[in-house]
């Protein structure tokens, strides 16, 4: 297999759309941000107290699948190791992992089984970084960056050894858990502010490509991100959302935002930056009228379970998508430009207005005049009756001006639809079609 970008292999992930990211290890314990280790500039010697006590006696994968399944997502990925080192997984190149602290289990092994009875797609999140291995090189984020001694340890340090360690924990997560649909690797900086005093690490480091062709061959259908420092499936802008198309090796190529729910990726206890549920549907929403995915991140604690505050998100998002999911899955971007305060989403034959702000009486759809059939609140199908307001026609007290030509009005209720985000369903008439960029290919002929 070649390490060539394509992603035309695995559909679903375009028709998915919404995901759920798991950040979990060790920095649950300290509850201070998954990068806590960096941050504080903790030893390995002083970080072994988490490894101790890790003993999470609440961890129950089929929950957090439960969890996903009823809140619209269709993926999951999750942590096998993050920046710190610390394994999930009973690898056979390390003791720094789940098998050798008080949880005395391979913590993978119920998660993918897990999501494979729930029908989630499997992802695993794998970090290239490892603070706790004794040949990663100390650079700009290592916990040991302002030691004054660096370059004397640096020094017995062998980045080949370490590499052929995370190739070999690689081949052991796509050889022991049957098929992975989703590999996220996480993440290289050869260059800029991470960069800075110590040399930073991309694609040599990882030797990218021979890793990426040994993913293809041990399994041929798995998506694999952008973060080897070489082109991957697709991107994978982090805390931003994009405004439009995103590229991968000269080409546009499907993204994912990657978002959390508070700013911090791991259990923060005190972090209390939440954002509204509101907030979460709007960019899930915005990011499908561009053709992107979410990938929501939750912070399970150190006993294993997402906190009420994840749960209450993830359940919330779960009421809007229950009565609007088909606004979302499978849905795609609209060649018609959508009003102020709106986003378009289709599906075959059918437009989605989702209204962030709900007008007065009306809203006014260009481009529209004589190409939608029929026009109903998702929410509960109640009909949106529609009209052509001739352009010529003059305001006059009660009777609003002229729209422009090929404008379609939709004469909405005063009161707002109890719901978190407000969707219209335009059913297009068949000969408009064309004018959405569909083919025979993409539509589905039962909606026609």
């Amino acid at each position: 297999m070649s390490a060539e970008i394509r992603i035309d292999h695995a559909p679903w992930f375009t028709e998915a759309r919404l995901g759920m990211f798991v950040h979990w290890g060790l920095y649950a314990l300290p509850a201070r941000h998954e990068w806590v280790m960096s941050f504080e500039q903790t030893s390995v010697a002083d970080y072994v107290k988490y490894f101790e006590r890790f003993d999470p006696d609440l961890y129950d994968p089929r929950e957090w699948a439960r969890q996903a399944k009823a809140a619209g997502m269709e993926y999951v990925v999750l942590t096998t190791k993050h920046h710190e080192g610390f394994c999930l997984w009973d690898s056979a190149l390390t003791d720094y992992k789940a098998t050798n602290t008080p949880a005395g289990r391979d913590l993978l092994v119920p998660y993918v089984e897990a999501l494979r009875e729930a029908g989630l797609k499997v992802g695993f999140y794998h970090s290239l970084i490892d603070w706790h291995h004794p040949d990663f090189t100390i650079d700009d984020i290592h916990p040991l960056r302002d030691a004054p001694n660096v370059d004397e340890l640096n020094a017995s340090r062998d980045m080949s050894t370490y590499r052929d360690y995370l190739h070999g924990q690689v081949r052991e997560l796509l050889t022991n858990y049957g098929t992975i649909d989703y590999l996220f690797f996480d993440f290289s900086y050869p260059v800029g502010p991470l960069a800075k005093r110590y040399p930073g690490k991309g694609r040599d480091d990882w030797d990218s490509a021979k890793l990426l062709s040994m993913i293809r061959e041990l399994q041929p259908g798995v998506i694999v991100n952008d973060r080897l420092d070489i082109p991957g499936d697709f991107v994978t802008p982090e805390q931003y959302q994009p405004t439009g198309t995103m590229n991968s090796g000269g080409k546009d190529v499907p993204w994912e935002a990657c978002q959390t729910l508070n700013g911090s990726w791991g259990y923060d206890r005190d972090n209390m930056h939440y954002k509204s549920v509101e907030m979460l549907v709007r960019m899930l929403i915005d990011g499908v009228s561009k053709d992107g995915n979410l990938l929501l991140n939750v912070g399970p604690t150190g006993r294993g379970e997402i906190d009420p505050r994840g749960s209450a998100s993830l359940a919330g998002i779960g009421e809007w998508m229950r009565t609007h999911e088909r606004s979302i899955r499978g849905a795609r971007s609209s060649t018609f430009v959508p009003p102020t305060d709106c986003r378009y989403t289709r599906r075959g034959n059918r437009l989605y207005l989702h209204l962030f702000a709900w007008p007065l009486g009306a809203v006014h759809l260009p481009g529209l005049a004589g190409k939608v059939s029929y026009a109903q609140l998702l929410n509960d199908a109640s009909e949106i009756t529609m009209e052509t307001i001739d352009p010529e026609q003059l305001a006059s007290n009660t009777r609003p001006g002229g729209q422009p030509a090929s404008t379609l009005t939709l004469k909405l209720p005063v009161q707002r639809p109890n719901v978190t985000v407000p969707v219209i369903e335009l059913f297009l008439k068949d000969a408009n079609l064309n004018d959405m960029n569909l083919t025979a290919e993409n539509i589905d002929e039962r909606e026609l």
